[in-house]
């Protein structure tokens, strides 16, 4: 049982400092720009002996018009009611701000616990002007630093306080209201028993929080016509069909030449930490753009560092099917050749079309990662693929000798080819290879690492 902490307050004030500071880790992106988040991120954390679940939210901007600022707020009012406590934070060296008053006046209607952080109190004039915030009507405002850590013990007795009357209050709950599930996957495979890293990546306004909602089936991202909303990589646990998945949606990437605006640097490094951290990854496209050079730089980089693909076509709904499919498969055959077999979907992720289909490519993308081909098929096969098309001769002008293969990992699939002299072998002897491996163990949509080594003389030691 943990305590939920929704830390609001205006842009600028230190919430995502402080999210930071109790998780543990730089998770939310810090920088000096207002309105850096965007989302409502959730992580898991900790203060003492405290477990908390702490929600990074927007800074509070009013507006009647349906735009950017009010979903944001939108977002930041599904972050309180899903709370235990809110610390509401203003910036102290700025005082007491017409919006700090306003969403003072909405905090108090929430019917929630809300703690007062007089954020950016590191020196005695500042300590000096905290009374000015007794006026917003939430209490005694404790002096803060979420940079330094000054109030944290006040923050903890406040917290240890709610956290023992929510286990009162949850000890009154009737045993017949409690459910407890069976787990019947004993039998499962390893690693089918723990959660799928799933990271959603793509160019800026293809869909990917729009897919991540209809996914979730709740409007969990923040979404819109504006292109770059998404600016963190956040995280939402799911289960699907039974499986267990962290599902990542994460901030546009741009060309690299293009991006010049620090903050955007610190979101593409984001979205990158988190695609690399994935275990299969949904390159979502835009159907009139399908697999441009930027797209094909992204699936590049994925399959560089060992991750599984699978290319969702969004937009299907208004595309130029015929078009796009003949653009879709000549880039694939073109420009894409280093895991042939790439699963692809077309989806309409506002529409909520071809969803199911997409995530039975990413069960069976994430399965062929997670490969292991028994020793005996694998050699017959090498076996074979020898006899049809014997190596070429190497730099000694004597025919290179391949002895036999062996799997030396998965997540993803590598292979070791053992040869007495394996100098001069070709990559295009390589390349066919794995080729052939792919069509024969039904390999798409993976990288394949394959190496050669050199076998040891058992002779060389006692001459």
């Amino acid at each position: 049982m943990v305590l939920k902490l929704a830390i609001v307050g205006r842009p600028n004030v230190g919430k995502s400092t402080l999210f930071n500071r109790l998780v543990g880790r730089k998770v939310a992106i810090v920088h000096d720009k207002p309105g850096v988040t965007r989302d409502r991120r959730e992580a898991a954390a900790k203060l003492q002996d405290l477990k908390l679940a702490v929600i990074d939210t927007a800074g509070y901007e009013y507006s009647n018009e349906d735009n950017l600022e009010k979903r944001m707020w939108e977002q930041t009012q599904r972050a309180i009611q899903e709370a235990d406590v809110c610390l509401f934070m203003y910036d102290v060296r700025d005082g007491v701000q017409p919006y700090d008053e306003h969403l003072a006046s909405l905090l108090r209607k929430c019917g929630k616990p809300v703690v007062l952080l007089a954020n950016k109190c590191e020196g005695r004039v500042q300590e000096d002007s905290v009374h000015e915030a007794y006026k917003l009507g939430l209490g005694t405002p404790i002096p803060f630093s979420a940079e330094h850590g000054l109030g944290l013990l006040d923050l903890y007795e406040i917290l240890k306080e709610q956290d023992e009357l929510k286990k009162e209050q949850e000890a009154l709950v009737p045993e017949e209201d409690i459910v407890i599930q069976e787990d019947n996957t004993e039998e499962d495979e390893a690693y089918k028993k723990r959660p799928i890293q799933l990271a959603i990546v793509g160019r800026p306004n293809v869909g990917k929080s729009t897919l991540v909602n209809a996914l979730l089936n709740d409007e969990r991202m923040l979404t819109g016509p504006e292109a770059g909303v998404t600016r963190d990589a956040i995280t939402s646990e799911w289960s699907y069909q039974g499986r267990k998945i962290n599902l990542v949606d994460t901030a546009g990437l741009r060309k690299q030449s293009r991006v010049g605006d620090s903050l955007e640097k610190m979101s593409a490094a984001s979205t990158k930490h988190a695609a690399f951290l994935a275990q299969v990854v949904i390159l979502v496209v835009d159907a009139d753009a399908v697999l441009d050079k930027q797209d094909l730089t992204i699936a590049r980089q994925v399959l560089d560092e060992g991750r599984a693909l699978v290319i969702a076509v969004n937009k299907w709904d208004i595309a130029n099917r015929k078009e796009a499919l003949q653009r879709l498969n000549d880039k694939l055959q073109t420009s894409l050749n280093q895991a042939e077999g790439v699963p692809t979907v077309t989806i309409s992720a506002l529409k909520k079309e071809n969803l199911d289909k997409l995530m039975r490519a990413v069960f069976k993308v994430y399965d062929r990662w997670n490969i292991r081909i028994p020793t005996a098929p694998l050699n017959q096969w090498f076996a074979d693929m020898i006899d049809n098309y014997p190596p070429p001769l190497g730099k000694n002008k004597r025919r290179i000798k391949l002895r036999y293969i062996t799997q030396a990992k998965t997540r993803p699939p590598a292979f070791y080819i053992f040869s007495s002299n394996p100098e001069g072998l070709p990559d295009a002897y390589l390349r066919y290879l794995v080729h052939q491996l792919r069509e024969t163990f039904d390999l798409g949509g993976i990288p394949i690492r394959m190496t050669v080594r050199k076998t040891k003389n058992p002779y060389a030691d006692k001459a």
